[in-house]
């Protein structure tokens, strides 16, 4: 005897399943989000999430259940131990932050600053990796953040793979983030960015003067692989008391060495630069 046939659903109720479950994972990310920001209570996830607090209670005892999170009595919640083990499973898959990461140490005891690795994600720049200065000072930049490329050092030496063409809309973006957050536009006027980027083209190299932070500046360079193509940035940053240009100036040249090097090591012919 034949078993009875479940059943199909119509189409429009598979769709709607389906679009349920994506709302609720992007849910779920947008959740662990808010704690790696910081923000460890029911109450504040709650309110940046704009869900209910029954809702999010649920869906964080789900995280919780998963290993996705940690509660802490009367502290609130952190990241949990599968974040940790996928965080490290990330980085083994991308090989160039492994492969760059003892330039960027040397980079950082031979000049005390911060050092950046950065690579392009669509219009913006994703910090790779990151090694904090001897001075103790504190930059919004961190692993995992991302930022518009046309306000950042990273960013800029980025670009430095894309058409000149490709700057304005770029430079546009970057300003329109900054106006819509009520942020201060730090960015010099189109005409003189334009014309500051075509001569780091020409060098190789850029520099970021208090573009994207006030009181930070940083030179960067482009890292490129075997075809040419820029993949990545390297960059040192500190305060403006530690980094005057001239001393920018001078470390222009060693960054852009320190790209190369890294370079090399992804296959790309010495002294090779489209």
């Amino acid at each position: 005897m034949n078993s009875p046939t479940k059943p199909s659903l119509p189409t429009e109720t598979k769709d709607a399943q389906k679009g349920g479950g994506t709302q609720t994972l992007l849910r779920g990310l947008a959740l662990l989000e808010c704690v790696a920001q910081g923000i460890s209570d029911v109450k504040g996830i709650a309110t940046h999430l704009g869900t209910p607090r029954s809702t999010t209670h649920r869906m964080l005892n789900s995280l919780v259940n998963e290993g996705y999170l940690h509660h802490v009595p009367y502290g609130g919640y952190t990241l949990g131990f599968r974040l940790i083990y996928l965080g490290a499973k990330a980085s083994e898959q991308r090989p160039l932050g492994a492969l760059a990461r003892p330039y960027l140490e040397a980079l950082a005891v031979q000049t005390g600053d911060t050092v950046h690795l950065g690579t392009r994600e669509e219009n913006r720049v994703f910090y790779l990796d990151k090694i904090s200065g001897t001075k103790g000072l504190e930059m919004r930049s961190r692993v995992g953040h991302r930022m518009p490329l046309a306000s950042t050092g990273v960013g800029k030496a980025l670009m430095l793979g894309l058409a000149p063409d490709a700057w304005q809309a770029l430079y546009n973006e970057a300003v329109a983030e900054k106006v819509n957050a009520g942020e201060r536009v730090l960015l010099s006027p189109w005409p003189q960015y334009q014309e500051d980027m075509l001569r780091y083209r020409a060098q190789g190299w850029v520099m970021d003067l208090e573009e994207n932070e006030l009181g930070i500046r940083c030179v960067a360079a482009p890292i490129r692989d075997v075809s040419g193509a820029v993949v990545a940035a390297v960059s040192v940053a500190s305060a403006v008391p530690y980094i005057p240009k001239e001393r920018l100036l001078a470390l222009g040249p060693t960054v852009y060495a320190v790209a190369q090097d890294i370079s090399e090591k992804l296959g790309l012919e010495r002294n090779r630069h489209e």
